[in-house]
């Protein structure tokens, strides 16, 4: 069974959420800039989001700048992420070359966590296991941006993650309705309830799910996004304003 675990000092999977920040630009310069930023900012996770890089189709170019951040990274939460279209994201990369890419990352001495997609991997177990020996840990990941399927499907979701040795679960979905918002928040408990050691990462995005980015001390989720400028996704919050809300809540459970 997976459990929190601790990484440059920043405890997962338990307490108050971790703050991780996107970064989305295109340009090598620009995506070495900001992460320089936030790391001078003092945030506590960085999502590099791969998908949105313009020359996301030439590894070289990608490791260039995994090397180049790598000196001044060393005591920050780096995430590697490649969000495909299927899931929400800005490339249609095939898979080997996405998981070259991963393959790079893990190698790179840059990064701490690849979020790998759990349900367009072939073979995702396999590749779990074969990053993990690599040094790095794992999110396994679904996005649904379009709506939050029933109960059932969204236990099975979370039980196939969780089978699939990750040392983190994530699943964000869409909600059409407060009700929507309220399973998601459920579904976490339950998780939390019947696996309490297991790392969750759980949201319903957009304006509806804004309260489910915040209560993730109360319900189980260990992670959430909070941008600085530009979104990743809908719904996310300004990373200063989630921090003082994360406070608050935090300050008053405890």
């Amino acid at each position: 069974m997976q459990e929190p675990f601790d990484v440059k000092g920043i405890h997962i999977g338990e307490g108050r959420p971790v703050i991780c920040v996107p970064v989305v630009e295109k340009d090598a310069g620009l995506v070495v800039a900001k992460i320089r930023e936030l790391v001078e900012k003092k945030v506590q996770m960085i999502e590099w989001r791969v998908d949105c890089f313009g020359e996301i189709g030439r590894p070289e170019l990608v490791k260039a700048v995994l090397e180049e951040i790598r000196p001044f990274v060393k005591d920050t939460v780096m995430l590697f992420t490649i969000r495909t279209v299927r899931q929400g994201g800005n490339t249609a990369l095939e898979e080997k070359k996405i998981l070259y890419l991963n393959e790079i990352a893990a190698k790179s001495g840059s990064i701490d966590l690849i979020d790998l997609e759990f349900f367009e991997a072939t073979k995702p177990e396999r590749e779990i296991r074969r990053f993990q020996r690599m040094g790095v840990h794992i999110i396994a990941s679904h996005h649904d941006f379009h709506a939050t399927p029933d109960d059932r499907i969204l236990h099975m979701l979370m039980e196939q993650m969780m089978h699939g040795g990750a040392d983190i679960a994530k699943l964000a979905v869409m909600p059409n309705s407060v009700d929507d918002v309220l399973r998601v928040m459920r579904l976490t408990n339950d998780m939390k309830q019947k696996y309490p050691t297991l790392p969750v990462v759980t949201m319903s995005m957009g304006g509806l799910g804004v309260i489910s980015r915040v209560c993730g001390e109360t319900v189980g989720s260990c992670i959430t996004f909070g941008a600085d400028g530009a979104v990743s996704a809908p719904g996310q919050m300004q990373m200063d304003t989630l921090a003082g809300i994360l406070d608050a809540l935090h300050a008053s459970i405890a």
